[in-house]
């Protein structure tokens, strides 16, 4: 996430709740990307600092545990910026030109000079970011496929003019034996059915095979995957999307909640605040009298309850607005409380890291070192392929 200040709820639900839940299925990578965050704010950085270590108290009060993910600040691992560099050398400037949000992000910002070499390649440095770490996955919303589909890209085009390794063949018949004896002769068995007759299942149960095998170096492991298609080694594998739930959550003024918009409410709001927005939040607004009936399926205030609310909540909540049974203060009361019990929670959980700056400065230390050290594992292969390397 990139440091904008303290998060919302917007910011929440749409992605740091499922962070929570990915930490304890895979290990994990978050980090504050204040490096993108100058691609669009690089004429005051003042606040950068503190936005970061607000951020980070965020996400450490909304429950992701820095004894089971690693958690980091992208400027502390400087092996983003080498390999943004590396990869810069082979990425078309047409790739770059024609992502998305490259455009839109010029349209909708016009107030800022945006006719940068840095903005021009911030999807580049996304793609350093993932592929740095090697991932299986990368947990997007749809919004974000793109992005980690020119990463694939990107990736391929370093396979196809770097993976080619002297003597490919012989390691990876070499890598072979590691795998063990029956699984090798299983593993040469599929290789055989899908280079013969493309049995695509075949490949799958040998793919499923390698990564399987524990007794493997991440070199040997790339090898044998490589050769199962005849290509050479995949130094930098290519990621698939993790689609991950991502509900907008409406804002105030009924648009999507976000700071652009000034319709949000903080993760750690004041809980008079929160009860004050709430109450004059914006309704169905055919409901301009207590007895007018309502539709709850236009009213923002009952998407905030399809989030918040039991499902028992919800039906008493469409009914009434639906009969005018009840008014629309009194439709918003449980989500208001709902709301109020999950910020504060939050501001408790938030505390001791604002007591304790130090606590914070540690965990993000320890991620950098987590972090680098599988950094320096991958650049370390790429440079060998480059041949930036002596070895």
């Amino acid at each position: 996430m990139r440091p904008t200040g303290q998060l919302h709820l917007g910011n929440y639900h749409g992605a740091l709740r499922n962070w929570v839940d990915l930490q304890y299925q895979y290990p994990c990578f978050f980090f504050v990307a204040d490096w993108h965050a100058l691609t669009t704010g690089y004429e005051d950085t003042s606040q950068l600092p503190e936005f970061t270590h607000q951020m980070v108290i965020d996400w450490l009060a909304a429950g992701l545990n820095p004894g089971v993910a690693t958690l980091f600040v992208q400027s502390h691992v400087p092996e983003h910026a080498e390999l943004h560099l590396l990869l810069s050398m082979i990425t078309p400037l047409s790739w770059l030109e024609r992502v998305p949000t490259y455009k839109d992000q010029q349209a909708e910002l016009q107030e800022k000079d945006l006719a940068t070499y840095g903005f021009l390649g911030y999807p580049l440095l996304q793609s350093a970011d993932i592929l740095l770490y090697r991932p299986a996955w990368v947990p997007v919303g749809e919004d974000q496929v793109a992005h980690v589909e020119i990463t694939r890209e990107i990736a391929r085009r370093f396979n196809h003019i770097f993976g080619r390794e002297t003597g490919f063949e012989e390691k990876a018949e070499k890598a072979i034996g590691g795998l063990g004896a029956k699984p090798a002769g299983l593993y040469r068995e599929l290789r055989r059915k899908f280079q013969e007759t493309g049995d695509t299942t075949a490949l799958d149960k040998a793919r499923a095979l390698v990564q399987a095998n524990t007794r493997l170096t991440v070199a040997d492991r790339e090898r044998l995957l490589g050769y199962l298609e005849g290509s050479g080694v995949a130094i930098l594998p290519e990621p698939q999307v993790l689609l991950t739930p991502t509900p907008k959550l409406p804002g105030l003024d009924g648009r999507k909640m976000s700071k652009s918009y000034g319709n949000t409410i903080g993760l750690r709001e004041d809980p008079d605040s929160v009860a004050r927005k709430l109450k004059t939040m914006q309704t169905d607004p055919a409901r301009a009298r207590r007895t007018d009936v309502g539709d709850p399926d236009k009213c923002p205030v009952f998407s905030l309850h399809q989030v918040y609310s039991d499902e028992p909540t919800r039906q008493w909540a469409a009914a009434g607005c639906r009969s005018a049974g009840i008014g629309c203060l009194e439709c918003k009361k449980p989500l208001i409380d709902k709301v109020v019990a999950d910020t504060t929670a939050m501001r408790a959980r938030a505390q001791e890291y604002e007591d304790n700056p130090e606590l914070v400065r540690n965990i993000l230390t320890e991620g950098a070192e987590k972090a680098r050290e599988a950094a320096r594992e991958t650049l370390d292969d790429v440079r060998r392929a480059m041949h930036l390397r002596g070895d």
